[in-house]
């Protein structure tokens, strides 16, 4: 890390600055996503909320831009920016749990392998991203999918407690009873209202050992298989979680040497409970047609949580859609077999998930997320190495989008909504929350200094 004394450049500050002279400046200023490549005047590695402080208030006596960075994983390209200042909150890993009251703080630099690793110590976990390197901070405000969340609703859902600096440099301790607002807000509205230091998460028995694994079967199968997955998730108990995908066969020794780079289809399976109960109650899945590749059995919690991270690592391009669909009919899937028969990138993924379970159950009141009562959701990732094709492969994501269209609500969590789509962010919403949140962001952030998010403007 950098040798700069931090008080050379920020006052009052205690980690570490990097700027454009610093020769890890190229290393730390780099997140996940490459399509978006800034050059921040200086980045404020914050040990903590007093750094947030100090930093933010540097940032508004030089007029610079704020960006917040987490985990870095930011794939809609917020976590950093041009010529402003990043408050990297990175280094806050602390983590606090209590096993018997199943509750835990963290700090807002984990990721959530990290995460995943210090909860299963005590057999706990809280539904987390499904890929290990991302943070936990950006996912857990911006709404919070995972494998868990037919069992135990998203990261949001489970937020019971926050600790938030707000523009103006003030530390607040938010949870139902105090600021109870704001705590409403962070509850799925993103990184609108200040920069949230400490995390405290609701935390449920989970592993250690989990029936879970991979099938991939080769894309002829599509068709037959995705009705099957349909009908069968649509009748599992909620312990049932996993996904469906239209993907590329990884040139990995465990595929079939002739399949490898040649388009496939693969499901994702896991139970969250008993391993014994699980193999049988994923027994018609795992058994059904011939797969190219058959990978199930009892698992630790944490390598469920890694199973995808290869497909998507650290460097790549991503452009992203998604959206809610009620039902998932043939005429839907057929759609999306025939469009993914022209990805440009054997790293691109169309993935299908069920929700149901504890994600019908929500009292969407009590959070700014809004979830709607659907049974699936699809997550369409354009992921590819390079500047080469770009635009293409933005088209096809977004011919792909618009292909589905007939079948989906149009909507989507905040986390999944791009810079340019401030529309579909207020419907995603509805009238009323958005008003709500509107009202929070005059409260909290008239100035919009944190607008490098799905930003709310404020009313003024």
């Amino acid at each position: 890390m950098t040798t700069t004394r931090p008080t050379d450049r920020i006052p009052g500050f205690q980690g570490a600055v990097v700027g454009p002279a610093d020769p890890d400046y190229d290393t730390v200023r780099r997140c996940f996503n490459r399509d978006h490549d800034q050059h921040p005047a200086l980045i404020a590695r914050c040990t903590g909320p007093e750094d947030v402080r100090a930093a933010l208030r540097y940032a508004r006596e030089n007029s610079l831009g704020v960006a917040v960075r987490g985990g870095g994983h930011a794939t809609a390209g917020f976590a950093s920016c041009e010529g402003g200042l990043v408050v990297d909150t990175s280094p806050m890993k602390h983590v606090e749990i209590d096993p018997e009251a199943r509750t835990g703080r963290f700090g807002a630099g984990l990721t959530w392998g990290e995460l995943d690793a210090a909860t299963q110590e005590f057999d706990l976990a809280v539904t987390g991203g499904r890929v290990s390197d991302t943070g936990v901070a950006g996912l857990t405000l911006g709404s919070g999918s995972g494998w868990l969340e037919r069992m135990y609703g998203p990261s949001a859902w489970n937020l019971v407690s926050a600790e938030v600096v707000t523009a103006d440099g003030r530390i607040l301790h938010t949870d139902a009873e105090e600021n109870a607002e704001l705590f409403w807000g962070l509850r799925g509205g993103g990184g609108n209202f200040g920069v949230v230091t400490e995390f405290g998460f609701r935390l449920h028995p989970v592993g250690p050992l989990l029936y879970a694994g991979m099938l991939l079967h080769p894309r002829s199968a599509a068709g037959p298989l995705a009705r099957f997955y349909r009908d069968f998730l649509e009748q599992a108990p909620d312990e049932v979680t996993g996904a469906f995908a239209l993907v590329t066969a990884p040139p990995e020794e465990f595929v079939p040497e002739e399949a490898r780079g040649e388009p496939a289809c693969a499901v994702i399976v896991a139970y969250v409970g008993d391993p014994a109960r699980g193999e049988e109650a994923l027994r018609p899945l795992v058994e059904w047609g011939d797969p190219l590749v058959r990978m199930v059995r009892p698992m630790p919690y944490t390598a469920v949580q890694r199973m995808l991270d290869d497909g998507t690592p650290t460097g790549v391009s991503e452009y992203f859609k998604i959206d809610y669909l009620p039902e998932l009919p043939d005429e839907a899937i057929d759609t999306a077999i025939a469009l993914a028969e022209s990805v440009g990138s054997p790293l691109t993924q169309l993935i299908f998930c069920p929700l149901g379970g504890a994600m019908d159950r929500l009292d969407g009141d009590a959070m700014a997320l809004t979830v709607p009562s659907t049974k699936w959701v699809y997550f369409c990732l354009a992921v590819w190495w390079g500047s080469e094709d770009r635009l293409n492969h933005i088209a096809w994501a977004r011919d792909l989008h618009s292909a589905l269209r007939p079948w989906t609500t149009g909507t989507s969590v905040p986390n999944f909504i791009l810079a340019d789509e401030g529309a579909r962010l207020r419907s995603s919403y509805g009238p009323e929350k958005y008003a709500r949140l509107v009202a929070l962001k005059n409260r909290y952030d008239p100035g919009n200094v944190f607008a490098l998010n799905q930003n709310i403007p404020p009313s003024g």
